[in-house]
């Protein structure tokens, strides 16, 4: 290992949870609470839910723990499905993320802060796309100065939105409503468990990021897993405390009429002032979360650009900070386009225009709730086929590498991958059957990808490719 690699090894465990803790924890436990309850079946029913959607999570971690101490290459996915499938199945994924998933996630949280910053600031709301865009602007810029400045502050705001949320359940717990966990309680009579799990399941999507990052992390093999672990362990026993601390403050009812049952919560057990203050923690979750995929998707795509020479302006690193500085200017410069483009008005009608012109029906955006809550539900299959498809590539790599002693394994397996393969399955036809036809859009990401393998040339091992040493999984450069 050079010792550029050392120099780039500057994640530690701490530093992994973080960026998992800020990246799953967005804007989702502020606004999806009352529709889970409503569709839960009763107070400690949807409890439960959320626990098996935390025990889904962990059996999909463990998984993702095994292949990261395998391969502990940055890309994560794109890693894993490289080695276990081929080239074009890693391509496949990562400019999924690129064109849509992950771009659409960073721009989905910047309109979060946009808007709870217009209502928090007293701003004009005509105002509201220009602070989404300098949200994502400033965030790249601070993540162009290098992993030291990304994690640093990574690091501060995952803790200012770990500190809040306890200080919700905190107040919360001291509201007037235990009886509204009584088992006696009446259920609403139309429960749609399977709604409450994908909106839990969009809840903790986003742990799988940390393996972008692998090759920035100390001693990977064995930090990697263990944050992985740790992380979705910390996520789930935070999500129970502030929806039980919920239900505490408003009761079942009141949690499930209410469209911002944090606010609502604190502001009646601690008063209107002290209510407000929620906006401002809303802001503060969805900078972490845009901040952690911003940090991670650009390793991701400078991943890709290494192996690619079509591609292979994305891989370039900033000579003074270390960064992907390409990556992220890519990353940013499409994510700004969709504010645009799917985030605004504006934006909606000119693709509505240019889908008339082509003899293609125009996109129902009021069905799905707007223009990024459409891109989710176009992308969510596309995001479920890779995750069931990364897992599935456990059992392939398995029976190709030898097992180290001591490197991490999956407990119980190979039941732990089937219990997530099958819940996968299960997110995958519950997300085709909400988009509809939308989902053939998704094939979009699928067939320029086909598009880039067709015309690039891949880069050759003796030449471009680092190589790995098979025992460690770290790169060499056959160059040196």
């Amino acid at each position: 290992m050079s010792s550029t690699d050392d120099d780039r090894r500057t994640l530690s465990r701490w530093d992994v949870i973080s960026l998992i803790v800020g990246i799953v924890v967005g804007t989702v436990i502020f606004k999806s609470p009352s529709l889970v309850f409503a569709s839960g079946g009763g107070a400690w029913p949807t409890l439960g839910w959320w626990l098996l959607g935390g025990t889904i999570s962990l059996a999909g971690a463990f998984c993702y723990a095994e292949l990261a101490a395998m391969h502990p290459r940055s890309g994560g996915d794109y890693e894993y499905l490289r080695q276990a499938f081929g080239s074009g199945a890693g391509l496949q994924f990562t400019w999924a993320q690129l064109l849509a998933v992950l771009t659409g996630s960073v721009g989905s949280m910047a309109f979060a802060f946009a808007d709870y910053a217009v209502s928090f600031f007293g701003i004009d709301p005509r105002q509201t796309v220009a602070i989404a865009i300098g949200s994502i602007i400033a965030l790249t810029l601070c993540n162009a100065l290098g992993m030291v400045v990304g994690k640093q502050v990574q690091n501060l705001l995952s803790a200012g939105k770990f500190a809040g949320l306890l200080a919700i359940t905190a107040i919360g717990l001291c509201g007037p409503e235990w009886r509204s966990l009584s088992l006696d309680v009446p259920r609403p009579t139309e429960s749609n468990p399977g709604l409450a799990l994908i909106l839990i399941m969009y809840a903790f999507s986003g742990w799988s990021h940390a393996g972008y990052v692998a090759s920035e992390v100390r001693d990977p093999t064995r930090n990697l897993p263990r944050a992985l672990l740790m992380g979705i362990a910390l996520v789930t026993g935070l999500y129970l405390v502030v929806n039980l601390a919920l239900v505490v403050a408003l009761g079942y009812d009141g949690v499930t009429a209410s469209s911002a049952p944090a606010a609502d919560a604190v502001a009646r057990v601690a008063g209107p002032a002290a209510g407000r203050l929620v906006a401002l923690l809303v802001m503060v979750s969805a900078l972490g979360a845009m901040n952690g995929t911003i940090l991670t998707g650009a390793r991701l795509f400078a991943e890709l650009g290494a192996d690619y020479r079509l591609l292979n302006w994305f891989g370039k690193r900033d000579r003074r900070f270390g960064s992907p500085l390409r990556a992220l200017l890519i990353q940013g410069a499409i994510t700004l386009l969709m504010v645009l483009g799917v985030g605004t008005q504006a934006g909606r009608d000119g693709f509505d225009r240019l889908l008339k012109s082509t003899g293609f029906r125009t996109i129902p955006w009021d069905r799905f709730g707007g223009g990024f809550d459409t891109l989710f539900s176009v992308t969510a299959p596309l995001y479920w086929v890779f995750a069931l498809a990364t897992v599935l590539s456990l059992f392939v790599l398995r029976a190709r590498t030898a097992i180290e002693p001591g490197r991490f394994r999956t407990p119980g397996f190979p039941w732990t991958p089937l219990v997530f393969c099958a819940a996968a399955l299960y997110m995958l036809y519950a997300s085709i059957t909400y988009a509809g036809s939308l989902a053939l859009v998704s094939l979009f990401p699928v067939l320029s990808a086909l598009l880039i393998q067709l015309l690039s040339r891949r880069s050759s091992a003796s030449t471009d490719r680092p190589s790995r040493c098979p025992r460690s999984g770290q790169r060499l450069s056959l160059r040196e």
